[in-house]
């Protein structure tokens, strides 16, 4: 009897010394075991792309179709480039500038000058290239009699439609003729029906010129009479205004209006003390 007891105290704690190996065998693999190649966790495995998903569809679209950057609005562009895009001068001055685009032609535009010299008045000439090319005597008679100059592009196209280079040529090819009556770059430019877009803005600022549009439109263009021209300037001229007119048109268009109304206007804003200077002297343009 003792010795089977015996027998089997010994045969157990045989199996336990190998059952102590075999676990530490078991530990050391683990150990230096390398994990298998492309083997993750569960946090790391990569999502499968199911060719066929029962997923409902973005009724709008998607992302990347509906979300396209767009292009900033007239009014977002003048708030975003503040020194460079202006409506007006200085409301604390006393002071207005008429302006006047399209010129020159043969018809209005020796009127137009005929009131601002009887007045005794400097205004802003936003010019067509082509036109000047067209009536060259009538162009150096507003230089001579001491008006600004502004560019108004050489052809009177509609810059937001424009791509880059034939936006710049009708810019540069327009400087070099002002330049050969005035002697030097405008500063000024206002884009034909004061369209203009960001990167246009952004190479003229960075040409060092001005975007000049207006607070003040005389709706002149559609034919008005001489009262609904003054009435239209009249009731809404501040101080710092830029007034809009033209002393040209397109075919058939009747500037009767313009011409008639001029001498009004100028004694009326004389009146309330207003001083009548160019654009460059509204602004401050050194």
């Amino acid at each position: 009897m003792i010795r089977l007891l015996a027998a089997f105290v010994i045969g157990a704690l045989l199996m336990s010394s190998i059952a102590g190996c075999a676990s530490h065998r078991e530990t050391e693999q683990g150990r230096n075991a390398q994990p298998e190649p492309n083997a993750y966790s569960e946090e790391e495995m990569p999502i499968q792309i199911q060719n066929e998903d029962d997923t409902p569809e973005l009724v709008g679209g998607p992302e990347d179709v509906v979300r396209k950057e767009e292009p900033l609005s007239l009014a977002e562009l003048r708030e975003k480039y503040k020194s460079t895009f202006l409506l007006q001068g200085s409301s604390k001055e006393k002071r207005v500038a008429l302006t006047f685009d399209d010129g020159p032609d043969e018809t209005f535009t020796p009127l137009v000058l005929d009131e601002l010299k009887k007045a005794d008045v400097k205004a802003t000439f936003f010019v067509v290239g082509n036109r000047i090319e067209a009536n060259p005597d009538i162009f150096q008679r507003m230089v001579s009699e001491g008006h600004a100059i502004g560019n108004h592009s050489y052809s009177h196209p509609n810059y937001m439609k424009l791509p880059d280079e034939q936006f710049r040529n009708e810019i540069e090819k327009t400087d070099r003729l002002i330049k050969t009556y005035i002697g030097h770059l405008p500063s000024l430019v206002r884009p034909p029906y004061g369209g203009v877009t960001e990167n246009q803005i952004n190479w003229l600022a960075s040409m060092e010129k001005k975007i000049i549009n207006w607070n003040v439109d005389s709706l002149d263009w559609k034919g008005l009479n001489a009262d609904e021209v003054y009435a239209n300037i009249m009731d809404a001229t501040q101080n710092g205004s830029i007034i809009l007119q033209h002393s040209a048109g397109g075919e058939g268009e009747d500037l009767t209006g313009t011409v008639e109304a001029l001498g009004r206007v100028i004694a009326k804003l004389k009146e309330k003390n207003m001083e009548l200077v160019t654009v460059p002297d509204l602004i401050h343009l050194q």
